[in-house]
């Protein structure tokens, strides 16, 4: 298991700055020693939406004596010093941000006085990517062509004279899409969203990506990897190679998968945006209902898969030229389904929750089947959910077992909980999340010591299906892209989230298996990957491939049960469909959700005794199997999560342990083990938040 640490490193009580992380100190690797780090997200080289010279500033800037004086270095030195420590550094691309800023410089324009925060001296200006591409300050920067020899040629055959403009996500009235989640509403400066469907802004991201790897970086993170679906909070994008590349998914498309209006239309010079209008659409409201709208997200999903691949290809080739590799990864931003056509494309999954809250084990089951065998990292989100409210009860001692529980749930289901090192607060509160330092230390030095028992198995005997194309009307909605800033639950839950929750109310270990749409991701799931499920649940899946639809009725045949709500794979051939519906071990549920799961609870896998809010995850060891308790129930009256006297847990494993070993951070918990066949009791006392039971062989049996 990674253990990640969100690390921007941004100032106390000031503002979260996109996209430049502030200078970097020796010290703060000691803090990262301390916290058994082993991966650094959000953490180095952001500074290319600026401009390249700026990149290279933060890589290779000399850094003043003064400085020195206190350990600062520059961030090439930052990584090394890193490594030295084992620990693996990405470099942060901001794909999707385009930044301007108010300068103040001297009258030759060779020094920076003052820059974002002007503080009325010198010469008043503007600086960043327009004025970068249009060698604007030749006595400060190197020009546009020491990066680009030939300059920049975009889809129409033009030379690029500006790339804030050239690049940008537009509306439908062609105005620039802001990126209002990073602009600090009190400052200047401005970012536009930017558009990767613009082949000009992948070469421009491309050259990013070989200075970072040139100073070092051990892995490559590509923010915003749903670039430009980004836009879509903002009533983008209708740029012209959107406009385009619709045009010509449109003319890929059979007659009758189009409005009856463009069925005998002339595509050739089709735009989107104009046809809309002409209908009284602005595609900022009413998007569900908006002509053509989900056939433009299908498009979309496309491209992002298309070129996120381009660019996390490039960033291994360009290693590979400089005789070394390097680690790509994204955000996943709340493990949304349309990254899981790009998952193949990374080393491991990063991502940012759409809201953080101290209670899921739900989303962590959902992305650990997500992420599959890869090291998953999580960093929380401030819009909308609990971080606010943490923030100001740590500050004053406060909220200890509540972030203790943050971390420890992560950890129990399958993930990684990142360490907030200085991690983002959005971008009108001026502050930074920095929890107590000791808090951080006691979390990890217990990860850390116990990390032999952590995995991606379990032995859960349940299976819960999340079908791509079945929930893409209805599952990974556009908005869900944007910041949830009132944590709002508002959205209609989908059968394979209610289903998920039940389970997980009832302490019952179980795994997602995700079925791709067979298209932009290709079913990879062998014969055998459901032979350690007892139960497949299949809520409400309208549409499954013929590979899948092969593998239920192998898991059937081999004495499975599969239990259906809804509809199930009605694109399938009768005879295929009728296979699987018709199979004296399948059980239809057309009724409500809750006959689902009640018919996995008339026989659950673990009983719980007495009744209590937690969450099981019965990992699987190459010698024994590791049973982790989570406990979510905190009293706010007493600031914690007291110790429960007695617990017993009842467990139905497929192997048979005979030795027990308790394990839990405040070394409190005591128990024994018994068992008849397969069924092993363990009861419990003084259970903490967090324990961890291992359970193991003598081989007498």
């Amino acid at each position: 298991m990674e253990r990640g640490v969100y690390f921007d490193a941004w100032f106390p009580r000031q503002h979260c700055y996109h996209p430049s992380l502030p200078p970097r100190r020796l010290r703060m690797i000691d803090d990262l020693v301390d916290y058994r780090s082993t991966i650094l997200v959000w953490s180095a080289l952001g500074g290319g939406s600026i401009s390249l010279p700026y990149l290279e500033e933060e890589a290779y800037g000399d850094i003043d004596p003064r400085f020195r004086f206190y350990g600062f270095v520059n961030d090439a030195e930052f990584i090394r010093h890193c490594q030295e420590q084992g620990i693996k550094v990405f470099g942060i691309v901001f794909e999707v941000q385009g930044w301007e800023f108010p300068v103040e410089l001297n009258e030759e324009e060779d020094r920076i006085l003052a820059l974002n925060e002007p503080r009325g001296v010198g010469k008043r200006d503007w600086l960043g990517l327009r004025e970068f591409s249009q060698d604007r300050y030749p006595n400060l920067w190197p020009s546009f062509k020491t990066y680009f020899s030939d300059g920049l040629v975009n889809s129409d055959g033009e030379p690029v004279t500006d790339l804030l403009e050239e690049c940008c996500s537009r509306d439908i009235d062609g105005v620039p899409c802001h990126a209002h989640w990073v602009e600090c509403p009190d400052r200047e400066h401005y970012c536009y969203t930017m558009d990767r469907n613009n082949p000009v802004w992948r070469e421009y991201l491309k050259a990013i990506i070989r200075i970072q790897i040139d100073a070092g970086v051990a892995g490559v993170q590509l923010d915003e990897a749903e670039l430009p679906l980004t836009s879509l909070q903002y009533g983008g994008c209708f740029c012209k190679d959107c406009i385009k590349g619709f045009r010509e998914h449109l003319q890929g498309l059979s007659r009758h998968a189009l409005p009856e209006n463009l069925r005998d239309a002339d595509l050739s010079a089709f735009h989107y945006g104009e046809w809309l209008k002409e209908q009284g659409y602005d595609f900022k409201s009413r998007r569900g209902e908006t002509p053509l709208f989900w056939e433009y997200l299908r498009f979309q999903r496309g491209a992002i898969t298309r070129y996120f691949a381009e660019l996390a290809d490039y960033a291994r080739d360009y290693a590979a030229e400089q005789g070394r590799e390097v680690l790509v990864s994204g955000n996943f931003f709340n493990i949304l389904d349309q990254y899981y056509a790009l998952e193949p494309k990374v080393d491991m999954v990063i991502t940012e929750m759409r809201n953080t809250r101290y209670r899921q084990p739900a989303w962590y089951r959902y992305v650990q089947g997500f992420t599959g065998t890869k090291p998953v990292v999580v960093v929380e989100n401030p819009y909308g959910g609990v971080v606010p409210e943490l923030v100001d009860k740590l500050k004053v001692g406060k909220g200890y077992d509540l972030f203790r529980m943050s971390l420890y749930e992560a950890a129990a289901l399958g993930a990684n909980m990142s360490v907030p090192y200085g991690a983002w607060m959005g971008s009108v509160e001026q502050d930074a999340f920095y929890p107590p330092h000791e808090l951080c230390v006691e979390i990890q030095t217990f990860l850390a010591d116990h990390e032999h028992l952590y995995g991606k198995n379990s032995y859960a005997e349940t299976a819960v299906v999340y079908s791509l194309e079945s929930n893409f009307y209805g599952g990974a909605r556009p908005e869900q892209i944007a910041n949830n800033t009132r944590n709002i639950d508002g959205e209609e839950q989908i059968p394979f989230w209610t289903v998920c929750e039940k389970l997980s109310s009832a302490a019952q270990p179980y795994d997602v298996l995700f079925f791709p749409d067979g298209t932009l991701r290709k079913d990879d799931l062998s014969l055998d990957a459901l032979s350690k499920y007892r139960t497949l649940l299949l809520p409400d899946c309208p549409f499954l491939t013929e590979e899948q639809a092969v593998l239920i009725v192998h898991h059937l045949e081999q004495g499975g049960q599969v239990i259906v709500q809804g509809e199930v794979g009605l694109n399938l051939p009768d005879r295929m469909r009728e296979n699987m519906l018709a199979h004296q071990n399948t059980r239809a549920v057309c009724s409500a959700l809750s006959d689902v799961t009640s018919l996995v609870l008339s026989d659950p896998q673990v009983h719980v005794t007495p009744s209590a809010d937690l969450a099981v995850n019965v990992v699987q060891l190459e010698h024994g199997a590791a049973v982790h308790i989570i406990r979510y129930d905190y009293r706010e009256t007493d600031d914690e999560v007291p110790t429960l006297e007695t617990l017993r847990l009842t467990l139905r494993l497929p192997d048979r342990f005979d030795t027990i070993e308790l394990c839990d951070p405040a070394r409190r918990l005591e128990g024994e083990l018994s068992r008849d066949r397969n069924t092993h009791t363990l009861t419990l006392r003084n259970v903490p938040l967090y324990s961890i039971v291992y359970l193991g062989r003598t081989g007498n049996d």
